[in-house]
């Protein structure tokens, strides 16, 4: 079986776990980017190496109990922590964080007892979920690629510009998501609000320092101004 294959059949069987209801053949090959012929050749592959995938093609597809996996050693506070947390970011996060959100919940049910599954934990998440912002999914590539973005972006007063950041991280608060920057026009850290960026773009060269030296330097940054320093 190739890599691509092996992938696909994974990525198949989570997004299964994700519904207690059977999936459309369609929804399913239309998430996996493949045709719904190749999408029953999949689920017929599973059923042979004995994953509980149960359907039909006119009825759609669930994944049964019974699938096997490798314990997971979390005690009851730590899986309480991690559900809360979890069940924080899928509601607060519009794009691929709230989705991802969603799997791992999804993986942490299919490993755990009934007693000690994320339905049994007595603790809700609530909170305004954070505006669908344009900009989020470029600067988190940033980030990972460690790469200058170009901003365009309105202060507080409406006067606008365009800069060149170095991105580190996005704080997500009640009032506004922030993000934290070093701002090369500036030549210190800087924090912009998600809400006054109209655009971000790769500025086309990498940041002048490494994302962990940068996170570094922003922590002791903001140790000192708590300091009084």
């Amino acid at each position: 079986m190739s890599g691509g294959r092996a992938a696909r059949l994974l990525d198949l069987v989570e997004i299964l776990r994700r519904h207690r209801r059977p999936v459309a053949g369609v929804a399913l090959a239309g998430e996996l980017g493949v045709s719904l012929r190749t999408l029953y050749r999949d689920v017929a592959v599973l059923q042979g190496q004995g994953v509980p995938v149960e359907g039909t093609a006119g009825l759609g597809f669930v994944l049964r109990p019974g699938l096997t996996l490798p314990p997971l050693m979390f005690d009851e506070d730590e899986i309480d922590a991690l559900v809360l947390g979890l069940r924080l970011v899928a509601r607060r996060l519009p794009d691929t964080l709230g989705s991802g959100a969603a799997g791992a919940l999804a993986k942490i049910e299919a490993v755990l007892p009934a007693k000690r599954s994320p339905d049994a934990v007595q603790l809700f998440a609530d909170g305004a979920s954070a505006q669908d912002h344009a900009c989020l999914a470029a600067i988190r590539e940033a980030i990972r690629a460690e790469e200058a973005l170009t901003l365009r972006y309105t202060d507080g007063k409406g006067e606008g510009s365009e800069r060149i950041v170095w991105p580190i991280l996005v704080g997500f608060f009640d009032a506004a998501e922030l993000l934290a920057a070093w701002c090369e026009m500036r030549g210190d850290f800087r924090h912009f609000r998600l809400d006054r960026i109209a655009g971000a773009y790769r500025a086309g060269h990498r940041m002048g320092r490494r994302h962990r030296v940068l996170l570094s330097e922003w922590r002791l940054m903001r140790e000192a101004e708590a300091a009084g320093c």
